[in-house]
Parts: structure tokens; sequence; C-alpha cells
């Protein structure tokens, strides 16, 4: 099943192309690696996928919403099957952990305390993170902060996981966790795309790869 497919497409912030031509499809349960330079439109292109940046020239379809005809209304829906993990955490500092994610569940429609509190239990234990439940990010080591920021992506079981440089911050290794964890949950059936400027994750954990360069999406054999 195909998630993302991209064909033409052209990618400007303001005035500035920032890439062209780019083609691509992402499918369920593939694993997808994004390299280029800091500054190439990696991080760029992920946004086009969730609406932060709109596409105004080819053809791009997620899930099943054309990105050239999606409609304001629309972008809700789709971002609810997308999980984005960004490099600089963004969790809310003066919660715990569990009201972290208690605020996403309650932004995203979950009603029920009881329902709300299994599926935060079940997402922590995904990234092994359940007895940090009461911490404040403070408290947290930087790996332990991405983890949470992954099971907060996994709250409403996406189909698609965006990481834009989520070992940008870590050490070697605890980011080599961090991106065992995303091959982890690649295979149990969520679909990743990460971006990274850091070629060693991309030989120790091998995926298919794309390079963002000279303004083009490129194969990388």
């Amino acid at each position: 099943m195909v998630l993302i497919n991209y064909e033409n497409v052209e990618i400007r912030k303001a005035e500035n192309l920032i890439l062209k031509d780019v083609t691509f499809q992402q499918g369920n349960g593939e694993f997808l690696y994004i390299i280029g330079k800091v500054g190439a439109g990696k991080s760029s292109l992920l946004k086009t996928i969730y609406c932060e940046i709109p596409v105004n020239k080819g053809f791009a379809q997620v899930f099943d919403f054309d990105l050239l005809t999606i409609k304001q209304k629309q972008i809700p829906y789709l971002r609810r099957k997308v999980g984005i993990v960004f490099q600089d955490f963004q969790l809310l500092t003066d919660r715990s952990v569990r009201e972290n994610l208690r605020f996403v569940l309650k932004a995203t429609g979950w009603k029920d305390k009881n329902d709300m509190e299994i599926r935060i239990r079940e997402v922590l234990r995904n990234v092994n993170m359940e007895r940090k439940d009461d911490k404040f990010p403070h408290e947290l080591s930087g790996g332990e902060q991405q983890r949470i920021v992954i099971a907060r992506a996994l709250l409403n079981s996406p189909d698609l996981i965006l990481a834009d440089e989520p070992t940008g911050n870590l050490d070697p290794e605890t980011g080599a966790q961090i991106v065992k964890l995303l091959h982890e949950i690649c295979e149990s059936g969520t679909s990743v795309i990460m971006t990274t400027h850091n070629y060693h994750w991309v030989q120790d954990f091998p995926a298919k790869i794309k390079k963002c360069e000279a303004r083009k999406l490129t194969d990388v054999l």
C-alpha cells in the first residue's frame, strides 16, 4: 500500500526554491533515510508531508489526500495519521511525562480517562519508559526525552512516523538506541522516514536511502 506518492513536486519557502522535481513513493511498513547536508531541504520535504509547507506544483498525495487541493479543515485528519519526532523534543516543560501525553490525546479528541491511561501506558512500554511517567522533562536525559517524543508520536497509532534529525542532540551511543527503536517500530508495521546528516546510522542500520543535494532528491545505491 502506497502512503506517499510524489511526482515532480516543487518545494518553495516564500520565493526561494528548496527542491525541484521531487519524485518518490513510500509504502506501508517501509523505512527510508533522507540524507544530506544541513540546509539541503530535508526538513522542508518532511514539512510538506504534514502540510506545514504547501505544495503548489507537481503531484503530491499523502494517504488519500491530494496536497495541492487539500482544504484547511482536512489537514488535522491527515496529521492524525502521522507521528512527528523532532530533533529538539518540544516537550511541555511544566508537565510530567504522563501529562505531556495526556495533553496530546485530549487535543486529538480522546475523552475517556481510562482509555487515555491505558494508551499512555502502552506507548511508554513500547519505548521502555513506563517507569518514568511521573518525571518532568528536565529530570530526563536527552535520550529519555527523545523516547518520550517517540511515545508521543505513537499515541494515535499512526501509519507513518516522520523523524527529523532525531539523533541530532544526542551522543552516538544514545543516538544508536533511538535509531534502533525506530527500526523496531517500523518492523511492527509503521512506515518511518528519518532525516539525518549522520551517515553512520545508514551503515549501522541499513534501509532505503535518498539524498537531498543540489535541490534534487536522488536515490542512493
